[in-house]
């Protein structure tokens, strides 16, 4: 039952976080592309990978796995919005903007997971 809450509050910070940062990203940098989606993504791919590194190789328990990886990276990262604005831009005729942002966030995630595997294993 604490792991359950403590993914809950995880992710209530993961979503409050999502928020907060695509909001300022937006603001500082507006236009169609979404970098903040983007950044949001990339940084918990990141996050997923560093804490599976530690936990393989330096035994973090489950349960912290569990809830930064389920809570808190769940809720901060979107593949629901990701998709969306991948169709979205490709309705607005930015088909180029789509295949970018598409292509980048997957490229870019995988790299920063294995990444984040891999200094999380060091």
């Amino acid at each position: 039952m604490i792991t359950v809450l403590a993914v809950g509050v995880a992710a209530a910070l993961g979503a409050v976080a999502r928020y907060v940062l695509n909001q300022y990203v937006q603001y500082q940098s507006p236009g169609t592309f979404p970098r903040g989606t983007w950044l949001i993504n990339i940084t918990g791919s990141f996050v997923l990978g560093l804490m599976v590194g530690l936990g393989a190789r330096h035994g973090l328990p489950e349960q912290v796995l569990t809830v930064v990886g389920v809570g808190f990276c769940g809720a901060y990262t979107t593949f629901s919005t990701f998709s969306y604005d991948v169709v979205r831009l490709c309705k607005e005729r930015r088909v180029g903007k789509s295949v970018l942002y598409g292509a980048s966030s997957l490229t870019a995630g995988l790299l920063t997971a294995a990444a984040g595997l891999v200094i999380g294993s060091l």
